[in-house]
């Protein structure tokens, strides 16, 4: 009887709350559009160089916004939803 009662009052929590998803779906889509923005810039014919993979887009831009992506998803693992 007491153990079902328990089972009764225990309402099943998510682990993180609202905010920290938002922040893990921000996290994930700069990371996603960093690889997006790596990709691309080789060549057909393995013996023609293409001068395009070393853009600054693909050098600089998209690895920043890949780690930025994992440093918001630090952030959001450990954000505390409850404080105001």
């Amino acid at each position: 009887m007491g153990e079902q009662k328990r089972k009764e009052q225990a309402k099943p929590e998510f682990i993180f709350g609202k905010k920290n998803y938002k922040f893990m779906l921000i996290g994930l889509g700069c990371i996603a559009l960093g690889f997006i923005l790596m990709a691309g810039g080789g060549s057909d014919d393995p013996n023609v160089f293409n001068p395009e993979i070393f853009s600054w887009r693909r050098i600089r831009l998209a690895p920043t916004l890949v780690l930025a992506g994992f440093v918001i998803e630090i952030y959001a693992i450990l954000l505390n939803p409850d404080k105001k």
